[in-house]
């Protein structure tokens, strides 16, 4: 079943690289007490990944944390290690939280894992976008054609905010 607007994120742990070696981060860290901009993507380096989607939270990122929100954050069905060459790759590094979903529990457990397979990708993520209040989602948008970041972009999130 996917998460909907209104549904608390299930628990789950995520890794990420710090100067100290991998770290767990659990969505209580994350988002109790927080608002969150959450996005997903199918894989770091991919095309639309990293040239159409991340940018635009790196580009919008003074301006969504103008609007409230505590941090920004992107998962994928990746390593911590390609998630935190990603970030340093992207520019994000300090910005954007790179959280790592090596085994996709947590893109199972919303409902937004896609299965590309067929082109050689395994489990992923769909492309979303969402706003979390203290884990409850308030808004969530899923991209609906393979190769866009519309519905799922920044752009989209400011509107929402």
């Amino acid at each position: 079943m996917t998460i909907s607007v209104g549904d608390k994120l299930p628990d789950a742990t995520f890794k990420t690289l710090t100067a100290d070696g991998a770290k767990d981060l659990s969505v209580a860290d994350l988002f109790e007490g927080k608002k969150v901009v959450l996005f997903g993507v199918p894989g770091a380096f991919t095309p639309t990944c990293s040239n159409n989607h991340l940018p635009g939270y790196l580009e919008n990122y003074d301006a969504i944390l103008g609007k409230g929100v505590n941090t920004i954050a992107v998962v994928s069905v990746n390593d911590h290690h390609v998630m935190s060459a990603w970030a340093r790759f992207t520019g994000g590094e300090g910005k954007l939280v790179y959280l790592a979903d090596g085994n996709g529990d947590f893109t199972r457990a919303i409902g937004l894992d896609a299965d590309l397979s067929a082109g050689g990708l395994g489990l992923r993520s769909k492309r979303f976008s969402m706003i979390v209040d203290d884990r409850t989602v308030s808004e969530l948008n899923v991209e609906g054609a393979p190769g866009k970041a519309v519905e799922s972009g920044a752009a989209r999130i400011l509107e929402q905010l």
